[in-house]
């Protein structure tokens, strides 16, 4: 019998689906890794499971006690499922500019919601920073710091990347990821670095993110601004840390929403943005490399979590955008 034990047993071992119509446009494989299909919907279960167990084994965390984390939605939803399941209390602080779906979401799984205004990261008032000080002022808490602890990064070079290298039986040669906390492009990265070191390692990024000027000029410069969630960052966090960075390329919100609604109409997937910035840079990566090569990247969520952004014709004219090719 095929069984998996709980919520926490089903994080993981999530297929990949080759993405039909941008595979024969390019001549290459593009795969996309299901992590929407993880049991709380997003890539992030796998760190929320790795932190909370690695807290666990430090004794850090004790029966009763609370996770507390700054998070722009889907790691807080994976730390509320895990809490549920493990019996922890969860106090998620959250910018105010994160869709409503995913802070109903997190109340409807038990947790304590903090909104606060969305300012950047050397404000003492972050999200993050919050968060921070709220559960050192708790007894028995413990902070994820999903940017910093490298648990997250640990969760992908144990389970998602070796799933990768197997799915596809050691032959990849191009790996293309978003980056918000960096874990899951460092620890993918990571793993397959070592499996092969001429695999090619791209960064996709957002404007207002400022990875795609590190990689290319060497520092950490944005410009611009971008209607996705949960990915973009100003600073190397700890778990980009001693990553290689081979390429980035940078997509704009129209290239996102285009790709986003290709999937839903060519493939039936129903994917939120983060993907769409992954979707696109692959196919930017397999038109570089030319045919005949195998691109793997994330599709990191389900679209039903943006339904009143994404999916929202009035909401997207707002912001100047239209799906277009579709």
């Amino acid at each position: 019998m095929d069984m998996r034990d709980g919520f926490v047993g089903t994080v993981g071992q999530t297929p990949l689906i080759r993405l039909r119509r941008l595979s024969e446009e390019t001549g290459c494989d593009i795969l996309g890794k299901a992590e929407f299909l993880n049991p709380g919907g997003s890539v992030k279960d796998r760190a929320a499971l790795w932190i909370i167990n690695d807290a666990e084994r430090r004794g850090v965390l004790k029966p009763g006690g609370t996770v507390v984390e700054g998070t722009a939605g889907n790691t807080g939803i994976g730390l509320a499922h895990l809490c549920k399941a493990k019996g922890y209390r969860c106090l998620i602080v959250i910018p105010d500019t994160q869709s409503q779906e995913k802070i109903d979401l997190l109340r409807l799984l038990g947790a304590e919601v903090k909104l606060v205004p969305a300012v950047p990261y050397r404000d003492p008032n972050n999200y993050v920073k919050v968060a921070g000080r709220l559960a050192a002022e708790m007894e028995n808490a413990i902070w994820a710091n999903q940017f910093d602890n490298v648990a997250n990064r640990l969760a992908h070079y144990e389970s998602t990347a070796p799933e990768i290298w197997q799915q596809t039986d050691g032959t990849v040669d191009a790996w293309v990821a978003a980056i918000g906390t960096g874990g899951t492009y460092a620890g993918v990265t990571l793993y397959l670095k070592e499996k092969n070191p001429q695999i090619h390692c791209v960064v996709a990024d957002p404007y207002g993110s400022a990875y795609y000027s590190y990689v290319k000029t060497g520092e950490l410069h944005s410009e611009g601004s971008s209607i996705t969630e949960g990915i973009g960052n100003s600073r190397i966090t700890a778990n980009l840390e001693g990553v290689s960075m081979d390429d980035a390329v940078r997509i704009d919100d129209q290239t996102c929403v285009n790709l986003v609604y290709r999937l839903l109409n060519e493939e039936g997937l129903l994917l939120g943005s983060s993907t769409g910035i992954n979707v696109a840079a692959a196919v930017a990566v397999a038109r570089k490399l030319g045919p005949g090569h195998r691109v793997v990247t994330i599709l990191c969520d389900g679209g039903g979590r943006y339904q009143s952004r994404l999916f929202n014709p009035t909401w997207l004219a707002e912001k100047g955008l239209t799906p277009q090719g579709v």
